[in-house]
């Protein structure tokens, strides 16, 4: 894919900080006989790696993404951290850096596949006593989704686009996480995790494309030549106008699920 848009993403900042909140809120409190040391792993532009600083002033926190213009912004926005370049697949703490306390990860693994052996290793990573903490976007069943899957396979997108299911697969069963991190042989002290369907009132259905040009469409529209990304989001817009329909205030109800799970290691 292209690089990132900060700006774009950042648009709908309060929304999407707010599930990084929730899921901070649930990691409980973590006493090493060190310097915490923890990890954002897919940063972004630093909006929930600030949540982290502020929670845990005395911790040195690093913040991993594979955008530069995202790492950019991040480090303007947060002096105080580091940020460094690195993918989610493979990311490991370098030599000589400690294990991490917290290894947390906001609305970012969903974009990286085989989470039946990134979820254990990523656990594996952790300090005595440390945190996992996902949070993933569980919305490709929503309207919102299923449409711009659809729309790339109108014949005059389609061969630009390829096959749209690949373009980002299905995350696995709550259950399934579960079983993975509450597996005996991972040493794991406590395993909590949850959906939670958010209802955002957004103000029209162009608001709804703007707020997913951020993210979901972007590796369906950036492919195309730039007369057909208008038509594509002209028809995306003009379906999610009828799926989204005006509530009693004129605003549509965005709902977007979002699979939590936090996972302790025992000390």
């Amino acid at each position: 894919m292209q690089d990132w848009n900060p700006a774009l993403y950042l648009r709908f900042a309060n929304e999407r900080t707010r599930p990084a909140a929730e899921l901070l809120a649930r990691v409980p409190a973590l006493q090493p006989a060190r310097r915490l040391h923890i990890v954002d792993l897919g940063c972004g532009p630093g909006n929930s790696t600030e949540l982290l600083v502020e929670r845990f002033p005395d911790a040195d926190v690093l913040g991993i993404d594979n955008s530069e213009a995202m790492l950019e912004t991040a480090r303007k926005q947060l002096p105080q951290a580091k940020f460094e370049a690195g993918d989610i697949a493979s990311w490991a703490p370098a030599e000589g850096e400690p294990a991490p306390d917290l290894i947390y990860a906001n609305a970012s693994i969903q974009w990286a596949g085989e989470h039946e052996a990134l979820i254990p290793r990523l656990f594996s990573l952790l300090a005595p006593g440390g945190v996992l903490a996902v949070q993933m976007p569980d919305n490709r069943q929503e309207p919102s989704h299923r449409n711009m899957r659809e729309v790339a396979q109108l014949p005059r997108f389609v061969a630009h686009i390829g096959d749209a299911s690949k373009v980002r697969t299905d995350i696995l069963p709550i259950g399934a996480y579960y079983d993975l991190l509450a597996a005996p042989v991972r040493d794991v002290a406590s395993v909590d995790v949850w959906h939670t369907i958010y209802q955002h009132p957004m103000e029209s259905a162009a608001a709804i494309v703007q707020w997913l040009r951020g993210t979901g469409l972007k590796p369906f529209v950036e492919g195309l030549p730039a007369p057909l990304q208008a038509d594509f989001l002209a028809e995306y817009e003009r379906r999610i106008d009828a799926a989204y329909p005006e509530r009693a205030d004129g605003k549509r109800l965005l709902a977007f699920p979002r699979l939590f799970m936090v996972a302790q290691r025992k000390s």
